[in-house]
């Protein structure tokens, strides 16, 4: 257990007594005593803590805020928790003010732990599977997929740091209508490359990477005069032909952008693979044996409405193939029955608002816990470029997608910016932002906090035993103090994202980590005469740097040396 949990554990346990004791000497009484909330407050000349308990036992005690507070003030061990000072504000605010000593063991805990410091295993023994991206693959990836990945990965990291055994998933929509459509468009545009006059398909893939994906393919097999052969074989034999080699290129391409994402994908599960294994049939055969299905028109009905949904949903069409819907349910029992994960955690974007409740509706009906299925949407993402919105790519013609937004800007930023806000938070993603070597760039500031002590630490070469124990109770400047404080959020900042699922807070919180570090480093001289001031200060910046490293680590980030 890290300081800062300790200090509120303890704090909440010396205010529980106080009141108990309160009780007890007849000040007040009360039936029931609810969770002690603790809260930093705002302003520094309030405290460390302050807890709101006495505002909430009027009701029982029958007796006003303030008196309660006083009387739980009377009662309290001074000597608890690093308690220094105890006040009342307001209507009965109790605040309280820490003796500062207990920051000096923020730094042995994070040289003790290293790399690790800010793992936590409250969530240890529990598996986690998070999908995201899951692209369509038949055609390249685009913007709200560059956000779903950095989301996704990040997400994924911080549930790997509160102790989940996580896997990163990506589904690839292998079968179903795309697929079809997708067949179509190869077909039609094979056929135009060899000069029959045929139109293109009203809702087939327009893209230019369905044409570059015949011209290769022709090019591959020996030009056209060696594939014409196959306009005498069956509509349903070419698409079948195309699909799997246009497939399996996409996917190739899928796999080294994400790569190239620094996003490592531990399953890529085929939708395909439901139809081969059966998934869909034992899937459905499972609503049906629940009761939560009915025939109506040709059609196999899923009973929607009985979870409180609008209306029914069709899993079967009249032509016997299993809708989206269908699969999707098939895909969550796989992973929720068949694989047994603890938790399956989709990122999707905003668009598929509407399809959570039905989805949940049918994993209830299906008798598992739907709470163990859970959404993250994610809106989208507007581009500018000076102060305007960039909407088509200058080499390409369409959309801005992955690749070339990572060439524009970097992985590193790309990374950060689809994390400033929390996904369900529109934003502008700042093109010109994004590569400015300034501190309103919130990738530069934070690097450079990273950078300028590892500037330090060169500058300073051996001339301190940087392994030999300090005088850490020197460090006393307000800005020293703050800058440990802010170490010692590290750990609860990753808890509260992962159960709030909002990796923004991790950006969040390197921002405020680099605006400490470098506050201080404008107040504090590292190099000073003082050779036990200047241990205690190097002690505390190997302290930053390590922190920084970890969630910069975590955000998928490079922290670089110099900049």
């Amino acid at each position: 257990m890290y300081i800062r949990e300790q200090l509120e554990n303890g704090l909440k346990a010396a205010v529980e007594k106080a009141v108990n004791a309160a009780v007890a000497d007849g000040a007040f009484s009360i039936e029931h005593l609810p969770a002690i909330q603790l809260e930093v407050p705002r302003e520094a000349q309030f405290g460390d803590y302050a807890t709101n308990v006495a505002m909430q036992l009027p009701g029982q005690a029958h007796m006003a805020p303030r008196a309660i507070a006083e009387a739980i003030v009377g009662h309290f061990d001074a000597a608890a928790a690093y308690v220094q000072d105890v006040t009342i504000a307001g209507p009965g605010f109790i605040n309280f003010a820490l003796d500062p000593t207990w920051h000096y063991e923020v730094i042995g805990e994070i040289e003790a732990k290293g790399a690790d410091y800010g793992r936590t295993t409250g969530n240890a023994g529990k598996t986690y599977n998070l999908e995201f991206v899951s692209a369509n693959p038949t055609g390249p990836m685009h913007m709200g997929n560059a956000r779903g990945g950095a989301i996704g990965d990040v997400l994924a990291e911080i549930a790997a740091w509160t102790g989940y055994d996580v896997t990163r998933e990506f589904y690839v929509n292998d079968a179903g209508n795309q697929i079809a459509k997708f067949g179509d468009s190869l077909d039609a545009r094979f056929r135009q490359l060899l000069g029959e006059d045929i139109p293109f398909p009203e809702d087939g893939y327009q893209g230019a990477d369905i044409r570059a994906h015949m011209e290769e393919y022709i090019a591959e097999n020996g030009g056209k005069a060696a594939v014409r052969p196959l306009l005498d074989r069956t509509p349903e034999t070419r698409k079948a032909l195309f699909v799997d080699y246009a497939l399996k290129k996409n996917l190739r391409q899928m796999h080294a952008d994400m790569e190239s994402y620094g996003v490592d994908y531990d399953v890529w599960f085929s939708e395909q693979s439901m139809y081969d294994d059966g998934e869909i049939e034992r899937a459905l055969k499972l609503l049906k044996d629940k009761g939560a299905t009915y025939d109506k028109e040709g059609a196999t009905w899923f009973k929607t409405t009985d979870y409180g949904c609008e209306k029914d949903d069709v899993l079967i069409r009249q032509n016997g193939l299993p809708t989206y819907f269908m699969g999707d349910i098939a895909y969550h029992l796989n992973k929720l029955l068949t694989r047994g994960f603890d938790r399956a955690v989709n990122v999707w974007g905003a668009d598929h608002h509407g399809h959570i409740a039905r989805l949940k509706a049918a994993i209830a009906a299906a008798g598992v816990d739907a709470s163990r299925l859970e959404i993250v949407t994610m809106q989208l993402v507007r581009l500018i470029r000076d102060g305007e919105p960039v909407r088509m790519s200058k080499r390409q013609g369409k959309a801005i997608g992955l690749t070339e937004l990572l060439d524009m800007v970097g992985i590193d930023a790309a990374r950060v910016f689809f994390n400033l806000r929390s996904p369900d938070s529109h934003f502008d993603f700042d093109l010109d932002l994004a590569i400015r070597q300034s501190n309103d760039n919130p990738v530069f500031y934070v690097q450079y906090a990273h950078a300028r002590i590892a500037s330090i630490l060169r500058q300073l070469g051996g001339d301190v035993d940087l392994a030999a124990p300090a005088k850490l109770e020197l460090l006393t400047n307000p800005k020293e103090l703050e800058l440990l404080s802010v170490l010692s959020d590290f750990p609860e900042t990753i808890v509260a994202a992962e159960h709030k699922m909002d990796p923004s807070r991790m950006v969040h919180y390197a921002q405020r980590l680099a605006s400490a570090f470098h506050t201080f480093y404008n107040e504090c001289r590292v190099r000073v005469d003082d050779a036990d001031l200047m241990h205690a200060r190097l002690k505390l910046i190997l302290a930053c740097r390590q922190v920084l490293e970890n969630v910069l680590g975590i955000l998928g980030v490079d922290a670089p040396e110099a900049m």
